[in-house]
């Protein structure tokens, strides 16, 4: 099945790499909003907008370039022999395991967006800060694994 995507291998990379730079803009984005979000909870017309702004924020960018991401970047892991267990596909292994992980901070900063609707922050904002360090390392070693491919 590798090579399935012959001459449009090159167009599904650019999408894929145009939609991880669209998911990291969220990911980037979303904790600062959720600092904010925390900050105005005493204030429940700023808590609100902070609310509206976060949901608009998954519904735009996070989640259609989540699912975008994950679609193409499976189809390009299938084309590269991920299914046939090819050899030197190491650094993919590691990559995939980095984006599900990803993912997984994806889905607690949404679940923490959600708590923080309904009234609850249990972080302090210092915490949260520190949370919106971690997407730019995991895309860090991500990209690092894509291009040199060390394994």
């Amino acid at each position: 099945m590798s090579g399935f995507l012959g001459n449009a291998w090159l167009w599904m990379k650019a999408a894929h790499v145009i939609f991880v730079i669209f998911w990291m803009a969220g990911l980037f984005i979303l904790p600062r909003y959720l600092v904010h979000h925390q900050e105005a909870l005493a204030d429940p017309v700023q808590a609100k907008a902070w609310a509206e702004r976060e949901a608009k924020l998954r519904r735009v960018i996070l989640t259609p370039s989540l699912i975008i991401v994950w679609v193409l970047g499976l189809a390009l892991a299938v084309n590269l022999g991920l299914l046939e267990g090819g050899s030197g596909l190491g650094w993919l292994h590691a990559k995939l395991l980095l984006v599900l992980l990803l993912s997984g901070y994806h889905g607690w900063a949404i679940g923490y967006s959600k708590k923080l609707t309904a009234g609850q922050g249990p972080l302090t904002s210092k915490q949260l800060r520190l949370a919106n360090e971690i997407p730019a390392i995991f895309v860090a070693l991500i990209v690092i694994l894509a291009v040199v491919r060390p394994f």
